[in-house]
């Protein structure tokens, strides 16, 4: 039971010593990315092969003085962010990264282990001049990026609030109970910590809002609905480091006056909320969350909802709604959250990124996170960066860096040597940039002057062979199917708009649809209830901004340069290679080829289903696939 700052720093430095009475520490990543790559086994084999050899030890055992110090521990982590190269294991205090490790390869690794020597066959190699790098900090995935949210992702046990502690965790929340709450919103305000769950509201504006209202109850919200496509940020950090969300909680509940919290996390996150469930329970048991922590007389308690997975539920109105057990909709705005939300309480609703940079914001100050990023935008940002790189995974970079520098030193440039094309940031509600504007800055200002948001921080880049008109009606495909249909702009607008999309990349659209798809977008901008009806035609504005003559060539040659869309794919027969073989009329589902053995093949463009069934079949290469 901890009920002092100095109960913190005697758990910090029991386990430290522990940690050094080990030979080695062998992190296995329990990301999804590596656990769908198998890293379970990985652990399982590492695990039953030091047992075999009585080298394995717990953390536990070598806190008992009497132990000598020779064995080795194993422990899960977090994702550790080079996804790709999964599954990894990392042996410690060396740093050493191993990648695409499977259980063959376990026996090597603890030789190598016991002797001190590395396994370089399983380092990771720069695929241009193929160089072998022993260690993690070395890897330029890893080198250009700056971790501060992330920091205890990939490198402490989740399961262990003492592995979180020996981090300098909590110690951010005893620095908090001994200030006032408004000394706490002053720091937080002074550090301008920016919402980063898409919108950038500062958060110390925010807390300070909630603080002032008169309440006898208020309420902490976590927002960890994370619903854009590929995005895995905040569900790294629920299963990789949770107690830096529990401790964010309890530091803004401190701050505002509130002594109860919600973590909104979707059902479809299992691991991240069993991880949530078992963190509170453990920081319960601990003393940490409860009544009267640290020997004050605050008291906070959290509890987990589990939403449905619905996209407009990201939004705070929306949010609050499902928590009520009530239909996830928006309201209209004001009063906000944070003068009537829950249950008509003063409401705080931070995104998990947020919460997690809260702590450090405590005990390392606001002039501290004040000199990383760019002063309107301090701190840093993690993106889910995925698409044509040669590198994919969770990064975290300061705010501001050039969005050139993510893809071609982090992310290793494009895949196979091919072309960039364009940068789709923010997710459905982001924009679309050209390699024209890769040397833009990432930050929520220099993003929105050019009609693209950070989003909570989805990064999908695409080389040549990617079509911006079919991402543009991916993207509002899944616009439409997540309306929550309240408001009409959104709900009507939306699914027209997908429909003039649909009807563009099956080959019927026209010029004036173009002017449609414009004036459509900026009526439901106008319109709509919440930010996701009045961020949906991002994907199409700033596509049709910015690739324009792509989109004619789809409804005036109608031809797809990028070899995507089916639809405007034909099927050619080559009268000078075809021998009559009527291969490929008989493959024909839609009886569209017609000929002769005295009379050339051809296929009827109206009648033809693009199959390429007919393709396949002919032996002679006489039919010509034709975009």
């Amino acid at each position: 039971m901890i009920r002092t700052g100095e109960d913190i720093q005697v758990v910090q430095q029991s386990y430290g010593q522990a940690l050094k009475r080990a030979t080695a520490r062998i992190v296995v990543c329990a990301g999804p990315g590596c656990v769908a790559s198998g890293s379970p086994l990985v652990y399982q084999a590492l695990l039953e092969e030091l047992q075999k050899r009585n080298l394995y030890t717990t953390v536990d055992c070598l806190m008992e003085e009497e132990r000598d110090g020779s064995g080795m521990l194993v422990t899960n982590s977090g994702c550790q962010g080079f996804c790709q190269q999964g599954p990894l294991v990392r042996v410690e205090p060396e740093g050493v990264l191993y990648t695409k490790v499977s259980p063959a390869d376990v026996l090597e690794i603890v030789d190598a282990v016991e002797a001190g020597a590395v396994v370089k066959r399983l380092c990771y190699r720069e695929p241009d001049t193929h160089q072998t790098i022993v260690h993690e900090q070395d890897i330029p995935f890893y080198k250009n990026q700056v971790r501060v949210a992330l920091a205890n992702c990939g490198v402490v046990d989740p399961g262990d609030i003492r592995a979180y502690i020996h981090r300098g965790g909590y110690q951010g929340l005893a620095a908090a109970l001994e200030r006032t709450s408004e000394d706490v919103i002053e720091i937080v305000s002074r550090a301008h910590l920016r919402g980063r769950g898409g919108g950038g509201f500062p958060a110390g504006r925010k807390w300070a809002i909630a603080a002032r209202q008169e309440a006898d109850q208020k309420y902490m919200i976590c927002n960890g609905d994370e619903g854009d496509p590929g995005a895995f940020m905040d569900r790294s950090i629920m299963e990789g480091d949770p107690h830096s969300v529990i401790e964010g909680m309890l530091i803004g509940g401190y701050a505002i006056g509130a002594n109860t919290g919600y973590i909104y996390v979707r059902a479809e996150y299992p691991l991240a909320v069993k991880r949530l469930q078992q963190t509170i329970a453990e920081a319960t048991k601990y003393g940490l969350l409860g009544n009267r922590i640290l020997g004050t007389d605050f008291s906070f308690h959290i509890h987990v909802k589990e939403g449905a997975g619905a996209f407009v539920c990201g939004e705070e109105s929306a949010l609050i709604a499902s928590v009520e057990g009530r239909r996830g909709m928006p309201r209209p705005k004001p009063p906000f959250p944070a003068v009537a939300g829950l249950w008509g309480a003063p409401t705080v609703i931070n995104n998990v990124e947020t919460l997690a940079n809260v702590p450090r914001i405590l005990t390392k100050g606001a002039d501290w996170f004040r000199s990383i990023g760019r002063e309107q935008s301090p701190g840093t940002k993690t993106f889910a960066l995925t698409g044509e790189v040669e590198n994919t995974g969770l990064i975290e970079v300061p705010m501001g860096l050039a969005l050139e520098d993510i893809v071609f030193q982090i992310g290793g440039g494009i895949r196979g040597g091919g072309e960039l094309k364009a940068v789709q940031i923010g997710g459905p509600s982001g924009g679309c940039l050209t390699k024209e504007q890769m040397g833009i800055s990432l930050d929520f200002d220099s993003l929105q002057e050019v009609g693209a948001m950070i989003g909570s921080g989805g990064l999908v880049v695409m080389d040549e062979n990617t079509c911006v008109v079919e991402v543009a009606r991916f993207f509002m495909n899944f616009i439409q199917n997540e309306s929550c249909g309240k408001c009409t702009f959104c709900r009507e607008g939306t699914l027209q708009m997908l429909r003039i999309l649909q009807r563009i990349v099956d080959g019927g659209g026209t010029e004036e649809d173009l002017d449609l798809l414009v004036e459509i977008g900026e009526m439901v901008q106008l319109g709509s209830l919440c930010g996701l009806g009045k961020s949906a035609p991002n994907p199409i504005l700033s596509t049709l901004e910015n690739f324009r003559e792509e989109y004619l060539m789809h409804v005036l040659d109608k031809r797809c340069p990028a070899g995507v869309c089916n639809n405007l794919r034909r099927f050619v027969i080559q009268a000078d290679k075809c021998r009559h073989c009527a291969q490929c009329a008989k493959v024909c589902p839609a009886n569209a080829i017609t000929g002769s053995r005295t009379e050339s093949y051809r296929i009827d463009q109206g009648k033809c289903v693009k199959c390429g069934a007919c393709l396949s079949a002919c032996r002679l290469d006489a039919i010509e696939e034709v975009y």
